[in-house]
């Protein structure tokens, strides 16, 4: 393997088709495309300036490099890369790639990030952007922090362990979804998804959980959460109390006080509903 150290690389396709090249403390500027159908490809402390840098590569290991803002689009097409104790600054990495580990990495601007990727590893990871991991499937994350709205949108097989998520409209669509130990706080929680479990996690969202089937909470506490589980079919054992709960289509909810149950619908079937509290007041004629 070439060992290439504190070099400048600038142009269109600086390095194209490069293979078995080891690079340390060097520089992409001014160029497009500078690592284009790369294979065996090892980096450390790199700095990539401008767009599209590792597009259709292969094996790829980058360690304490930096994606600077200009180096949008970064990664697309590219299989089996891992990436620690990196920055990246640019909005949209990660397209249609598969085989992808981030181990200790800070995602600064991640817009549009993770879109129709497969097979995705994240270790302390944080993120920070809208439309994050769309369409994307086989993903395990873990002490992993996200800010930004619409995450995982479509998103299928996806198990998040000791997360924060700050994100307005997350997990939309989604199938085959496990969050344990973790905290999510946004408005609009796991629309139109199916088979998603909450274990040991704290929510607080406006109007959450609606229109799923088959959503489980397992020892969750609903933090001023309102207007929950609409027409979703829903098991769930909660400590503490709920705001409101409005309208499952079935359910079973152990909660130790629920202030406001909604059945206004003439269409729910209220004997699929059951509830108990602490107060053990019987909730199912309410």
């Amino acid at each position: 393997m070439i060992h290439e150290i504190q070099q400048s690389y600038e142009g269109e396709r600086a390095l194209f088709q490069a293979q078995n090249l080891k690079l340390s403390y060097c520089r992409f500027h001014d160029g497009e495309s500078p690592l284009k159908e790369s294979n065996h490809i090892q980096l450390s402390h790199c700095l990539f300036q401008w767009k599209y840098p590792l597009w259709y590569s292969k094996d790829i290991v980058m360690n304490s490099c930096s994606l600077f803002e200009e180096a949008r689009s970064g990664i697309w097409y590219t299989s089996n890369i891992k990436i620690e104790n990196s920055t990246i600054q640019a909005p949209k990495t990660f397209r249609r790639s598969q085989q992808i580990e981030l181990v200790n990495c800070e995602l600064l601007y991640a817009q549009e990030t993770l879109w129709n990727c497969q097979d995705i590893i994240l270790k302390h990871v944080s993120a920070n952007g809208d439309y994050f991991g769309m369409n994307s499937e086989n993903i395990t994350a873990e002490h992993f922090t996200l800010n930004g709205n619409y995450a995982f949108d479509g998103a299928r097989n996806l198990t998040i362990k000791n997360a924060r998520l700050l994100s307005k409209d997350a997990f939309w669509n989604c199938k085959n979804v496990t969050v344990s130990d973790s905290e999510i706080y946004g408005e609009y929680l796991g629309w139109n998804s199916e088979n998603i479990t909450f274990e040991n996690c704290t929510i607080q969202s406006l109007q959450g959980l609606c229109y799923m089937k088959n959503v489980k909470l397992i020892h969750c506490r609903l933090i001023d959460t309102t207007l929950a589980f609409e027409y979703s079919d829903v098991n769930a054992i909660i400590d503490g109390s709920v705001e409101s709960v409005k309208n499952p289509s079935s359910a079973y909810i152990q909660a130790a006080r629920i202030n406001e149950l909604i059945l206004d619908d003439v269409n729910i079937n209220s004997e699929q509903i059951k509830i108990i509290t602490e107060d053990e007041y019987d909730k199912t004629t309410a």
